[in-house]
C-alpha cells in the first residue's frame, strides 16, 4: 500500500524538482550559446586555476625555499602544451562535427579496445573531476569559514546533491544559471593579478620567503612531479568537443570558437596566478590555498577578498558540472553500442541524460566518503585518466587523417601527432611520478573497467540471439471474422519484435476473440520498417503505433489501455506484457523494469487482468 502511494506521488514530486517534462520537439531548443557553452562545459578547465599552482608549489616546498622560483617556468611549460593541446582539438572537432569525443575518435581510427580504453579513461576522469572539484570548492570555502572545517564531508555531499538536481533540470536552465559565478570568476581572477601586478610595479612588494627546511633534495624526478602535478590545469579542456551537439548551430564552428576563448582565458589565467606566487613569494599553509593566501596579501580580508573566495567556491562547483554535460553523454554513446545499460542512453523528462547524472553523483558521492574530501588525496589519481584519452585521441585523429588525405591533411596530420607525442609523454611522467602516490589504481582501474564493458556487450549480444526472429517461419493464421458480441478481448503491449512478443501474441489467440497490439514510439521506430515486419509475421492481429511526445513509454498504453476498456465496459479485458527473463538476477540490472512500473500504472487505474507472458532466456 504504501509503495502504491509513493507511486501515485512520485510525478508530482519530480515536477516539484524538476520542473515540467519537456517534449522531444524541444530539444533543439536545449542548446547553449557561446558564453553559456564557456559557462557549462570550460568551468572545470578554468577553475583549475584554483588549485593548478598550488599544486605545483605543494611538491617543490619539499626541496626547500630556493626550488619555489621554479614554479613559474614549470606554469609556462604547461601553457604552452595547453595551447597544443587546444590546437588539436579544433582539428578534432573540425574532422568530428557531430561531437562524440576520445572515445568515439579512438573506436572508429584505432579499434574497438582503445576506443573503450578512451572511454573508460574519460568516465573516471569526469568522476574524479567532480570529487576534486567539489572538495577543492569546498576547502575554499572552509579556508574563508574555518569553523567548518568538521563538516568538509557533509558539505561536499550536499554540494554534488544540489549540481545534481541543477542538471536534471536541463541543459538551458544551467547554462543559465551557471554563467553568472563563472564569468564573475573570470573577472575576479584577473582583477586580482591586475591589483597585484600594480602593486608589483608600485614597489608594494617586501614579502620575501620564509626559511624552509629541505625533505627533499632538487631533482629531475621532483621537478617532473611537479610538472604533472600542475598538469591538471589541462583537465576538462577536452569536455568542449564531447560536447559539440550542445552548441546552437553552425555547432562546430562555435565549439571551436568557445575552445578557442577557453585556451586564450586559462593560459592568461593560470600563468598570472602562478608569477603572482612567485613574486608574492607564497608557500602553501594548511587549510588556506593559494588564491586565499595571494587575496589576503594582496587585497586583504576586505569584501573583495571574501568575494574572490565566494566566487572561487562557485566555480569550482560548477568545474564540477562540465563532468555533468560530459559524462553522461559519454554513457550515451557507450550505452547506445552496448558497452553500458542501456538504461543510460535514455532522455529524461527535461531532455538529458538522467540516469547518467544520478550514477556520476552517486560514484563522485562515494570518493567523496572514501577520501573524505581531501583534495590532495584525490589529485594523484586524477590527470592519468585525462592524458590518456588525450593520447588516444590524438593518435586517432593522425590515423583519420591519413585515411582521409583531403585538403591540407598534412598540416591537420602533423598537429595531431604533436598532440599525440606531447600528451603520451607526459601520460609517462605522471605514471613515472604519481604511480605510487595513487596512479595505480587508476592503471588498474581502466583495464577493470574496459573488461566490464566487453562483459555487458556480450550479454547484449547473447540476449539478441535468444530473443532474435531470424528464422522464425511467418504466421499463417487466417483472419478471423469479427464476432458478434465480444467476450474477451485482449491488448499485447509490443516493445520490440522479439521471440518474446510472438510468444505472448500466440498466448493471446488462445485466450481471447478479439487482439490488438500497441507499440509506443518515442521518436526512434522506423514505422514503416515496423508495420512491414509485422505484416510478415503476424497477418491477423492489427498492430497500433502511437507516439509519445515526452519519451514515455507508460503514459501512452496506460491511456491507450484505458479507451480500449471504455469501449468493452461490459467484459473483462486482459493485458498481456511480455518478458524476458534473465538467466542471472544480476543480468537484470542491464535492462529497464518497464513489466513492473506498467503493471502498477495499469493497477492504479484500475485495471483487472494483467498477465505476463514470461520468455526464458
Amino acid at each position: 500500500m504504501s509503495g502504491g502511494f509513493f507511486m501515485s506521488l512520485y510525478p508530482q514530486i519530480k515536477k516539484f524538482f524538476l520542473g515540467k517534462s519537456l517534449p522531444t520537439s524541444a530539444h533543439s531548443e536545449e542548446r547553449l550559446s557561446n558564453a553559456a557553452a564557456l559557462a557549462v562545459l570550460s568551468s572545470d578547465a578554468l577553475s583549475s586555476v584554483a588549485y593548478a599552482t598550488e599544486e605545483i608549489l605543494l611538491v617543490l616546498v619539499a626541496a626547500g625555499t630556493s626550488a619555489l622560483g621554479l614554479s613559474l617556468p614549470i606554469a609556462i611549460a604547461i601553457i604552452f602544451l595547453l595551447g597544443i593541446v587546444v590546437l588539436s582539438y579544433r582539428q578534432t572537432i573540425r574532422a568530428y562535427p557531430q561531437g562524440g569525443g576520445s572515445y568515439i575518435v579512438a573506436r572508429e581510427n584505432l579499434g574497438l579496445y582503445p576506443g573503450l580504453v578512451a572511454g573508460g579513461s574519460l568516465m573516471i576522469d569526469y568522476i574524479l573531476t567532480v570529487t576534486v572539484s567539489i572538495s577543492a570548492g569546498t576547502a575554499a570555502l572552509i579556508s574563508a569559514i574555518p569553523v567548518l572545517q568538521s563538516h568538509g564531508v557533509l558539505l561536499c555531499l550536499i554540494f554534488i546533491f544540489l549540481l545534481m538536481l541543477a542538471n536534471l533540470r536541463g541543459v538551458k536552465e544551467s547554462g543559465q544559471i551557471f554563467m553568472i559565478p563563472t564569468y564573475a570568476f573570470i573577472g575576479s581572477i584577473f582583477l586580482l593579478i591586475a591589483i597585484g601586478l600594480f602593486k608589483n610595479s608600485t614597489g608594494q612588494v617586501i614579502t620575501e620567503y620564509p626559511s624552509l627546511p629541505v625533505t627533499e633534495g632538487l631533482s629531475l624526478f621532483l621537478i617532473l612531479r611537479a610538472f604533472s602535478a600542475g598538469c591538471t590545469a589541462l583537465t576538462g579542456v577536452e569536455a568542449i568537443s564531447d560536447g559539440v551537439l550542445a552548441f546552437k548551430p553552425p555547432e562546430w564552428k562555435n565549439a571551436r570558437l568557445t575552445l578557442l576563448y577557453l585556451g586564450v582565458i586559462l593560459g592568461l589565467m593560470f600563468v598570472g596566478i602562478s608569477y603572482l606566487a612567485n613574486t608574492y613569494h607564497i608557500v602553501p599553509e594548511e587549510g588556506q590555498t593559494v588564491v586565499s593566501l595571494l587575496g589576503r596579501v594582496i587585497l586583504g580580508t576586505g569584501p573583495f577578498y571574501y568575494f574572490v573566495q565566494i566566487v572561487t567556491l562557485l566555480v569550482l562547483l560548477l568545474a564540477a558540472n562540465t563532468s555533468y554535460g560530459d559524462f553522461p553523454r559519454l554513457c550515451y554513446f557507450l550505452a547506445r553500442d552496448g558497452f553500458l545499460p542501456r538504461q543510460l542512453s535514455l532522455l529524461g523528462d527535461r531532455l538529458v541524460y538522467s540516469n547518467g547524472i544520478v550514477l556520476l553523483s552517486v560514484c563522485a558521492g562515494i570518493l567523496v566518503i572514501i577520501f573524505k574530501g581531501q583534495v590532495n588525496a584525490v589529485i594523484p589519481l586524477y590527470a592519468v585518466g585525462v592524458f590518456t584519452s588525450f593520447t588516444l585521441s590524438q593518435a586517432g585523429m593522425v590515423r583519420h587523417w591519413f585515411n582521409k588525405q583531403t585538403g591540407s591533411w598534412h598540416a591537420s596530420a602533423l598537429m595531431n601527432a604533436l598532440g599525440a607525442i606531447t600528451t603520451f609523454v607526459v601520460l609517462l611522467v605522471i605514471l613515472y611520478t604519481k604511480f605510487l602516490l595513487g596512479a595505480w589504481l587508476v592503471v588498474v582501474a581502466i583495464p577493470m573497467l574496459v573488461s566490464l564493458f566487453a562483459l555487458i556487450h556480450r550479454h547484449y549480444q547473447y540476449v539478441a540471439q535468444r530473443l532474435s526472429i531470424q528464422g522464425i517461419a511467418p504466421r499463417s493464421y487466417i483472419p478471423r471474422p469479427k464476432p458478434e458480441f465480444i467476450t474477451h478481448p485482449a491488448v499485447v503491449v509490443v516493445g520490440q519484435l522479439n521471440r518474446g512478443t510472438v510468444e505472448a501474441l500466440d498466448y493471446a489467440r488462445t485466450i481471447a476473440d478479439e487482439i490488438v497490439a500497441v507499440h509506443v514510439d518515442m521518436g526512434t521506430t522506423d514505422r514503416e520498417k515496423l508495420q512491414k515486419k509485422w505484416r510478415h509475421l503476424e497477418s491477423d492481429i492489427p498492430l497500433e503505433i502511437i507516439g509519445s511526445p515526452y519519451r514515455s513509454v507508460i503514459e501512452p498504453i496506460v491511456n491507450f489501455v484505458s479507451q480500449f476498456e471504455e469501449h468493452h465496459p461490459d467484459v473483462f479485458t486482459t493485458i498481456i506484457i511480455p518478458a524476458f527473463v534473465t538467466r542471472n538476477w544480476w543480468d537484470g540490472i542491464l535492462h529497464n523494469q518497464t513489466t513492473l512500473f506498467l503493471k502498477n500504472a495499469l493497477k492504479a487505474k484500475k485495471s483487472r487482468v494483467i498477465t505476463t507472458v514470461r520468455f526464458y532466456l
